[in-house]
């Protein structure tokens, strides 16, 4: 994300949309990127429930279904437009494919913004309820993920990065330096998960982040806990965090994406943006 030009947005049915909206365009006119909104969705015919029958009059039932969900997602992107959001741009797949379809664009995007799901029954029932976890660990690509309880309206001027010596959590960091160059305040959270302490870890990441003028604090948390989830989102409360960065851990079993404990609670309990990379 060192030159972030490119943002594809997710679009869906959900009210939540805007804000993703909003937040992409703010983005993006700082650092001076174009905006996509990419409006992919479950056909409803995979979303009724079995026993629905088949037919004219339910093929006309769920295409209507399918037709009023993309109406929604086009009203709330037409009114972000009229608003003033000028950066972007509307752009949709065939209904059958549009899911895989979004994977396969965002392998051409600096990076993506996604909604976290809302955990009701009848919540987000046009994408996956895996569809986060599944772009996230598929793609490879920076992705921002919005709360559904609430989101800021600019880009963070207090970020957190979730620290450990691993491939993602590098990947995370090198991805969001523009955020951490942009932010007041950056600080460093690390929980120790081997027999040493930190000192051989975060001296060096320090440096490097001092090298792209970034002056971070460090807090340490001594040995790892099985809640380390729950702690970075405390830490994250304690101080007034806008931004968590962290890597996303997790691989893929079947159809089901099996995330590692912190991933998988920071994904379930956020309530604040969470930039991921896997």
């Amino acid at each position: 994300m060192s030159a972030l030009k490119s943002i594809l947005v997710h679009l869906d049915a959900s009210p939540a949309c805007l804000a993703r909206l909003t937040l992409a365009h703010r983005w993006a006119e700082q650092h001076d990127s174009a905006v996509t909104a990419l409006y992919a969705t479950m056909p409803a015919d995979l979303v009724a429930p079995m026993g629905l029958g088949t037919g004219f009059e339910t093929t006309a039932l769920l295409d209507g279904l399918d037709a009023s969900w993309r109406g929604r997602a086009r009203s709330l992107f037409d009114a972000a437009v009229a608003s003033g959001l000028s950066r972007l741009q509307w752009s949709e797949l065939p209904r059958q494919m549009s899911l895989l379809g979004f994977v396969e664009r965002s392998l051409c995007a600096d990076l993506l913004v996604l909604g976290q799901r809302e955990d009701k029954p009848a919540s987000a029932q046009d994408v996956p309820a895996d569809f986060v976890e599944w772009v996230v660990t598929a793609s490879g690509k920076p992705t921002l993920v919005l709360p559904y309880i609430t989101t800021p309206s600019r880009p963070p001027a207090k970020v957190l990065v979730a620290w450990k010596p691993t491939r993602e959590s590098a990947r995370a960091v090198s991805a969001a330096l523009p955020l951490l160059q942009d932010a007041r305040q950056v600080d460093v959270a690390l929980w120790d998960e081997r027999d040493s302490l930190a000192g051989d870890t975060d001296a060096p990441l320090l440096a490097w982040l001092q090298c792209h003028g970034i002056n971070a604090r460090l807090h340490h948390g001594g040995k790892a806990a099985a809640d380390v989830g729950e702690l970075l989102l405390s830490l994250c409360s304690d101080l007034g965090a806008e931004l968590l960065v962290m890597g996303c851990y997790g691989h893929a079993r079947a159809r089901e994406w099996v995330l590692g404990g912190a991933s998988r609670t920071v994904l379930r309990s956020m309530t604040l943006p969470v930039l991921m990379v896997h």
